[in-house]
């Protein structure tokens, strides 16, 4: 098996719209080129290595193809990481492309099902029987023989979780060389777990190779010398991480309408992938009695309308913790729920949220304010989120299960202090009061509301931990590194696959 050190992505072009099905069962995603070298100055030294990684690799890809094929050009962390890798696999001058498949309500229903067994959930408790099996494989159908009339013998393609699973036969039969990425897993699978991999297996193993985030989210039975483990990364330059100032932060929570500092101007910009300017111009769907003051000490999480992502604890946590700080203020953001098509329990879980938040009395609905934030334009979306984590004084993360979490390296790297479970690819990101403070148990929130209490109150322990979080992203998760593992990881096939002709 080989294994390599963790790294990270995000933002890239604005995805075009989805095309109507009866159009095409998939749709190719623009990818404009970034510069590589522009990891100069966040690695300082170690961009030697970097540089001297991507010249071994030139010349490997000449006459292939690396597609990467998923479900969404929208919403969710593995969206976000193609947008940013792939931009770079291109700048290095690799024929990198982006394919999203179509899908309709039965399909992703499934799929649904599929992830939260795979992080031990119930999800639905829908089966996943001879009828699931069937709309799965009917829906795949198209997106699969379109795709395979696209590619190449001896092309590469990487399909994503489970959406894209049933793909790899066919694409396999063609010539190509499959990989199968599950960024999503359990530390201590369960029967729930099982249930999922029994599913997916007969899927995924006709695939040359297997990718997971982490040692513990490999299957029982999956072939050790086929798999690779790579963490995922953040893009330090995109419009979620680039760096910007109070007065774009001040002014970008304006526009949002959650923040009550100086009105929209033109220092609400913020810099597009392709360098030009950009500007935050919408508004976000809110449920708040009032705007943020601006002395308030504001406590965030960023992430889906997910219950595994637990909004309505995060809620419970703060109010029985933080009753008597009446400057502790709590902000819930996710994206607008019709946005993430492949995503169907997210209103419902919203609508969860909204109805908990007007349980409360008076006083403490006023500190608690909700945020869906609009997904017309990608980047604008994530320039917002950046403002979000900019202005939060304390970011929580606290899932049920994850995968990897990105939200977690994204606060970190803006200098935040994260208090996030320890599930998943969390702990690979946080060393426990230190870079970060981790909640052992996710349903415990007494535990949670206490380690918010106590950041809360010590604004020195804040900015300690901040800062060391800031220097393990850019020491661990940058995307230079995740760019290099890819690359080693198409060699190591590429040597392979020559070997067995």
């Amino acid at each position: 098996m080989t294994s390599q050190p963790p790294v990270s992505y995000e933002t890239v072009t604005a995805p075009p719209v989805r095309r109507p099905p009866e159009m095409s069962a998939i749709t190719e995603v623009e990818v404009s080129p970034l510069d590589p070298a522009r990891f100069r100055e966040a690695l300082g030294d170690a961009f030697v290595h970097y540089e001297e990684g991507l010249a071994q690799a030139s010349g490997l890809f000449d006459e292939r193809a690396v597609w990467h094929v998923n479900s969404t050009a929208r919403g969710g962390g593995v969206a976000e990481l193609l947008q940013s890798l792939l931009a770079y696999a291109r700048g290095a001058g690799v024929d990198a492309r982006w394919i999203v498949i179509g899908g309709n309500p039965e399909f992703f229903e499934i799929t649904k099902r599929i992830h939260n067994r795979l992080h031990g959930a119930d999800g639905d408790g829908g089966e996943l029987g001879d009828e699931a099996r069937e709309i799965y494989e009917r829906t795949l159908a198209a997106s699969t023989e379109e795709l395979v009339a696209r590619v190449r013998p001896g092309d590469i393609v990487f399909l994503h979780d489970p959406q894209t699973a049933g793909m790899a036969a066919a694409l396999r039969e063609r010539g190509t060389i499959v990989v199968w990425r599950c960024h999503v897993g359990l530390d201590v699978p369960n029967d729930v777990a099982r249930s999922a991999w029994d599913f997916l297996r007969p899927y995924v193993e006709p695939a040359d190779a297997f990718v997971f985030s982490r040692r513990s989210f490999v299957w029982d039975g999956i072939d050790e010398d086929r798999t690779w483990l790579v963490a995922p990364s953040i893009d330090a330059f995109s419009p979620k991480n680039q760096e910007l100032p109070d007065t774009a932060v001040r002014a970008i929570l304006r526009t949002i309408g959650l923040g009550d500092g100086e009105e929209p101007t033109a220092a609400g910009r913020f810099t597009r992938v392709d360098g030009t300017p950009g500007r935050v111009d919408r508004a976000a769907e809110l449920h708040q009695d009032g705007l943020i003051p601006t002395d308030a000490t504001l406590i965030t999480q960023v992430s889906r309308w997910d219950s595994l992502k637990d909004p309505i604890g995060v809620l419970r946590g703060f109010t029985s913790a933080l009753a008597d700080r009446p400057e502790a203020h709590l902000l819930l953001a996710g994206p607008s729920v019709a946005a993430v098509a492949d995503d169907p329990e997210g209103a419902g879980v919203l609508a969860d949220v909204i109805a908990e938040r007007e349980r409360l009395p008076a006083e403490e609905r006023a500190r608690v304010h909700l945020a869906c934030l609009p997904m017309d334009d990608i980047q604008e979306n994530a320039a917002m989120v950046n403002a979000i984590q900019r202005r939060s004084d304390i970011v929580v993360q606290k899932s049920f299960a994850e995968g990897f979490g990105l939200t977690v390296a994204e606060a970190m790297w803006k200098s935040r202090p994260v208090v996030a479970s320890a599930r998943g690819g969390i702990q690979d990101q946080i060393t426990d009061r230190e870079s970060g403070l981790l909640v052992q148990d996710p349903t415990d929130l007494e535990e949670f509301g206490a380690i918010l209490a106590e950041l809360v109150a010590d604004p020195g322990m804040r900015e300690r931990i901040g800062a060391a979080a800031h220097d393990r992203v850019r020491d661990e998760f940058l995307g230079s590194r995740h760019l290099l593992q890819y690359e080693q990881l198409l060699a190591d096939l590429l040597e392979l696959s020559e070997r067995e002709a």
